[in-house]
């Protein structure tokens, strides 16, 4: 029998490669190794699920059984990977059994940053970077220490991620306090006037924030939790959830002797530096850039996929502008690129606001935009202006 081509992972990336390869391929085996359930869910779609009513159950949607019947892929789920042997191509299984491959594809995604809290209730602190952790945060809302439904959470990070959850407890009825070193909301993102702008709205709907603090340690205080800062305040809450960045997950890669930074390190068709080994998704750090959003990992499961079918092919990355879920104030940004010289142009109204970041040498070219509020529908006309990430 052909030696398939086994993807590590069952999140967006590893079922998207799934598909497009199917498409290029129609007879090539394919596995899919989860070290979970399996279902085909979204990702991106957990931290605004309060607002849409959704379970764990609800948001998946598609079993791993009916992906497996569909794509014709063989699903391994609740099943990980331990060992990669690249000179023999084989794999070594949680189950101890091992699995041979043609090629295999690393779709491993990125675990959350865990700060290292101080408490008794350290261990307490929550992130939600999977369907799992998902579940485990809407049980731990609907019955806090004291066995009431949770009135106050404390979010620790006020990135795009802090900011999501922030507006989804919103829609929930909970009012969360954001907490964050840095003195405002999205600052790698947004110019201030439109960070100031998404507080703004973020607060009028009831949230808090508080600048340039950090959470040092968690302890229980009574039926509730204690959150000591580091500006030596403290701040009393019901839960505590942490969303201050994800860190790929590379252990097995090294550990198979892939070069790895801060991500697995591959190049424009995928590759790494051990034949037959690629990587797609979070845990992908392509020609040095990393980019944990949706529209990158499509743009590589194309690629990719034509590579694995025979026709290699580099990735290229488009403008691909960043949709910020926070109905409270509607936000889309396309940043510059990282060490670009310019400056942003600012057209605020009560309505919208319209950010351009424009080269310092040529201030009509355009090389990145932030949009909110009516602003946002102009999100594919400026992109097209916009030079490419990867050409």
């Amino acid at each position: 029998m052909t030696e398939a081509v086994v993807i590590i992972g069952s999140g967006l990336a590893g079922y998207n490669l799934a598909r497009e390869l199917r498409k290029a391929d129609a007879n090539v085996p394919i596995t899919v190794v989860s070290r979970d359930h399996a279902g085909f869910y979204s990702k991106p779609m957990l931290s605004n699920a309060l607002a849409g009513k959704k379970t764990a159950a609800t948001l998946v949607m598609k079993p791993a059984e009916k992906m497996a019947d569909e794509v014709k892929i063989t699903v391994l789920a609740q099943t990980g990977v331990t060992a990669i042997d690249t000179a023999a191509r084989v794999l070594t299984l949680s189950n101890g059994q091992t699995l041979p491959y043609r090629d295999v594809v690393l779709a491993l995604g990125a675990d959350p940053i865990r700060l290292p809290l101080q408490g008794d209730a350290a261990d307490t602190v929550l992130s939600v970077n999977d369907l799992d952790d998902f579940a485990r945060f809407a049980e731990a809302l609907d019955t806090a220490a004291g066995g009431a439904p949770v009135q106050r959470v404390a979010i620790l990070g006020a990135g795009l991620i802090g900011c999501e959850f922030a507006n989804d407890l919103l829609a929930r009825g909970i009012a969360p306090t954001v907490l964050d070193l840095a003195e405002r909301v999205l600052p790698r993102l947004l110019p201030p006037e439109a960070s100031a702008r998404l507080q703004e709205k973020l607060q009028a709907g009831g949230a808090c924030f508080r600048f340039g603090v950090g959470a040092s340690a968690v302890n229980r205080s009574g039926q509730a939790l204690s959150v000591s800062l580091s500006d030596g305040s403290t701040l009393d809450t019901d839960l505590v959830l942490s969303a201050i960045g994800l860190k790929p997950r590379t252990d097995l890669a090294a550990a198979a002797g892939v070069a790895t930074g801060r991500g697995v390190l591959v190049n424009r068709q995928l590759a790494t530096n051990v034949p037959h080994v690629y990587a797609v998704g979070d845990c992908a750090e392509v020609d040095g850039t990393l980019l944990p959003y949706v529209m990158p990992l499509m743009q590589q499961a194309r690629a990719l996929a034509a590579t694995l079918a025979g026709t290699p092919t580099a990735v290229a990355y488009p403008a691909m502008p960043v949709v910020v879920k926070t109905p409270a104030w509607p936000t889309v940004v396309c940043p510059p690129p990282l060490g670009a010289t310019g400056q942003w142009v600012i057209n605020a109204t009560e309505e919208a606001i319209e950010a351009r970041f424009t080269a310092e040498a040529d201030p009509d070219r355009l090389l990145g935009f932030a949009l909110q509020g009516k602003a946002v529908a102009q999100r594919q006309a400026l992109a097209a202006l916009l030079p490419p990430v990867l050409g």
